[in-house]
């Protein structure tokens, strides 16, 4: 006996699959089963992407997002292999506190072991900043540290010089002191020799020991053609037209601080040649001209000839 629901169902069942709508959607179906969900999740396992999301914080090192806060200009970014480097940070565990940590963090390392002896994060975030900074101050007097700062320093990155006569004269970061917590971050011109204040107020908490005393001047001592030529210009305060003298107490003061070299060395040999050639050789030719013929004693024939005749 034939039966209808039986066949019934058959029926449909061979609809469907000939349906080609109903086929899409069942392979619709079974790719949604493939795609991985939001967390990077994909058959069980976990993944990671190399591309960064909206924000891109995924592929942002700690050394990258320090140098980019703002107030951080000033810092070049520090290469790893110079930071992993033990030669290259004696001495600084014994001056950070959390030292261990600060340096994991700063190389983006994750610690194995569960440190219980750190209170808070913000602590080992701030011995990293200060760790960072005197690696900084080691890091930027190598040779590829300096040529970094000396990118930044053509295209002033760091600011220019504020004094009219050093006509524009790109400053450089400078510390006054090798020794942190003493002094903020100054600029120093290599026109007129001076230092400066940042002109703003984000770089006043810039600890001047994470540029150190050495770098500026080394700095211009390798790369001598980064030094301006422009001659040297003093202002001279006047009063209706007329000089103030040095002696009053508003005169100029201390001009010759200013001063290159070269200029010095012209002006005195000018004031040499303009006193007649100095005091003599040091090598005797001109003891008979200053002594007289028979020398200082009587070693001499004239002499004795002279004294022969005014007695015979």
């Amino acid at each position: 006996m034939w039966n209808s629901s039986t066949s019934a169902v058959q029926v449909n069942a061979s609809t469907s699959t000939n349906d080609p709508s109903i086929q899409q959607e069942e392979e619709d179906e079974e790719e949604e089963e493939l795609i991985p969900e939001s967390g990077g999740q994909y058959q069980g396992e976990y993944y990671e992407t190399d591309t960064s999301n909206d924000t891109g914080t995924e592929s942002l090192t700690w050394i990258s997002w320090f140098c980019g806060l703002p107030g951080h200009e000033y810092f070049a970014e520090v290469a790893e292999d110079f930071i992993e480097d033990d030669f290259n940070l004696t001495g600084l565990n014994s001056m950070v506190p959390f030292y261990k940590e600060a340096l994991e963090m700063i190389l983006d390392v994750e610690s194995e072991e569960e440190t219980l002896k750190v209170p808070d994060v913000s602590i080992v975030e701030t011995s990293a900043e200060l760790l960072y900074g005197l690696i900084h101050q080691r890091y930027i007097i190598t040779r590829q540290g300096l040529q970094q700062m000396v990118d930044k320093y053509e295209s002033k990155h760091f600011g220019i010089c504020p004094r009219y006569y050093c006509q524009s004269c790109p400053v450089i970061p400078c510390g006054r002191s090798d020794m942190p917590g003493l002094e903020t971050v100054k600029l120093f011109c290599p026109s007129c020799l001076d230092l400066y204040t940042p002109p703003s107020s984000r770089f006043h908490n810039v600890d001047g020991a994470f540029f150190g005393t050495t770098f500026p001047h080394l700095l211009f001592q390798q790369y001598p053609d980064l030094l301006q030529n422009t001659p040297t210009e003093i202002y001279e305060p006047r009063i209706f037209g007329f000089k103030v003298s040095e002696k009053s107490r508003s005169g100029p003061r201390m001009q010759w601080l200013r001063l290159r070299p070269s200029v010095v060395e012209r002006e005195v040999e000018s004031h040499v040649q303009s006193e007649g050639g100095g005091e003599g050789n040091d090598d005797g030719e001109d003891d008979e001209s200053v002594l007289g013929p028979g020398g200082g004693e009587n070693n001499g024939a004239s002499g004795t000839t002279k004294d022969a005749k005014r007695f015979g």
